[in-house]
């Protein structure tokens, strides 16, 4: 079976590869765009793949006819930097290229899995999809929700199941590459191996101090998730969250107990935590004044009306895994 990964050598893609690859699947054709991030290789590395196309090549061969033509296409590649400015890239990037690569999944009559975005209800506190609870805050939800409408037009005429998931805040391993915008997680395990703390914002937007809450989830179960829907395709717009909004607070107090945990020492509540300064608050960001989503939650009723009954984990259970497999891969911190 011929898979196609957009976004291969990115954290969800190479994740996504990867768990194909577990299913004995070594007949992947990855495309990427490794011009600004070399170093993304290293995720590709991992995987077992059957060809390599740079984005820019390859969607000239879908344009000419000469693409190697496969079976099922998780579309994974977009630029996700919700402070990205410049509105011509994010557009074309994320919204022109997911639109080709559907009209060819189509005329191909093959499933096409892509990846939508939370970031598509902005400050709405209702996540169903639905867009009268959509309102994108920034022009990288914005380019996810557009293409969402396009799907929604079309639900009614296509030739093969299209599946957009809307993922919410995905964490776990290889995701080093993102830089600033890998998650919450990731930038305090380096903090505390550096400093002995984490930091968390102030309270914001009727929050107190760290209780900003999210839908965190774990990445092996987004693959699961994408697994799923290969399997048992059926065309729609799905939530890809746990369904629990837990505070940035449970965060950072799982990194810190992971981190004791693997020192020998016991472990802290949030209040102890706190009062030995191994949890700081700092100011919240004026520039995320009115960007920021300080509550999301996944409903998940068409996800499982789907079909899907993945468990997720917490994100006490996927922080902890996730603490583990940083430890082996970054040993030391500078």
């Amino acid at each position: 079976m011929s898979i196609l990964v957009t976004g291969a050598a990115g954290f969800i893609g190479c994740n996504n590869v990867l768990a194909l690859n577990e299913r004995g699947i070594d007949d992947v054709i990855a495309v990427d765009n490794l011009e600004s991030n070399g170093e993304k290789y290293q995720n590709l590395a991992k995987c077992r793949i059957s060809d390599y196309f740079d984005k820019r090549d390859f969607i000239e061969r879908v344009r000419n006819g000469s693409a190697p033509k496969p079976e099922a296409i998780f579309h994974q590649g977009a630029c996700s930097d919700t402070m990205e400015h410049n509105g011509r890239y994010m557009m074309e990037n994320n919204y022109r290229y997911t639109l080709e690569l559907f009209r060819w999944a189509q005329e191909l009559r093959i499933p096409f899995i892509y990846a939508s975005s939370a970031a598509t209800y902005g400050a709405h506190t209702e996540f169903v999809e639905d867009i009268r609870y959509e309102g994108p805050l920034n022009v990288y939800g914005y380019s996810k929700y557009l293409f969402d409408q396009v799907l929604r037009r079309e639900m009614a005429t296509l030739t093969a199941p299209v599946i957009g998931l809307r993922y919410f805040n995905v964490y776990g391993p290889n995701e080093q590459h993102k830089g600033r915008m890998a998650s919450v997680a990731f930038h305090q395990y380096f903090q505390y191996r550096r400093t002995g703390k984490v930091k968390l914002f102030e309270g914001c937007l009727g929050y107190g101090n760290g209780e900003q809450s999210r839908d965190f989830v774990y990445v092996g179960d987004v693959v699961k998730v994408l697994l799923h829907f290969l399997d048992k395709p059926v065309s729609g717009i799905y939530n890809c969250g746990t369904g629990r909004a837990q505070p940035f607070n449970d965060v950072a107090l799982s990194v810190i107990n992971a981190m004791r945990a693997n020192d020998g020492k016991h472990q802290l509540t949030l209040e102890e935590a706190v009062s030995t300064g191994e949890l700081e608050y700092i100011e919240f960001p004026e520039a995320l004044k009115g960007r920021y989503q300080a509550f999301t939650q996944a409903n998940l009723t068409n996800l499982r009306a789907a079909g899907c009954d993945v468990q997720f984990r917490t994100v006490q259970e996927g922080t902890t895994e996730y603490m583990q497999n940083l430890l082996k891969v970054f040993p030391t911190v500078d």
